[in-house]
């Protein structure tokens, strides 16, 4: 399954908002850097469809505020 997430990085209150079918926005705290705010993402989408991080990887968007992940569901 393909998830959009836009990602606001640096954000005071940590948030994860379903906007529409497979489509979040995510408030992390952690800053834009060394990969810290793509990793707290992986562990927000994670736990929302109880699933392990290694099934959860950046399809599109590394370095861009909006982007494609692949969540592998059984």
């Amino acid at each position: 399954m393909y998830v959009k997430v836009n990602v606001v990085a640096g954000a005071k209150k940590e948030a994860f908002v379903e906007k529409g079918d497979n489509s979040f926005v995510a408030q992390v705290k952690e800053p834009a850097e060394r990969n810290l705010a793509n990793k707290r993402v992986i562990e927000l989408i994670s736990s929302h469809y109880s699933v392990s991080e290694n099934r959860v990887r950046i399809i599109n968007g590394h370095h861009h505020s909006s982007k494609l992940f692949s969540v592998e569901i059984d």
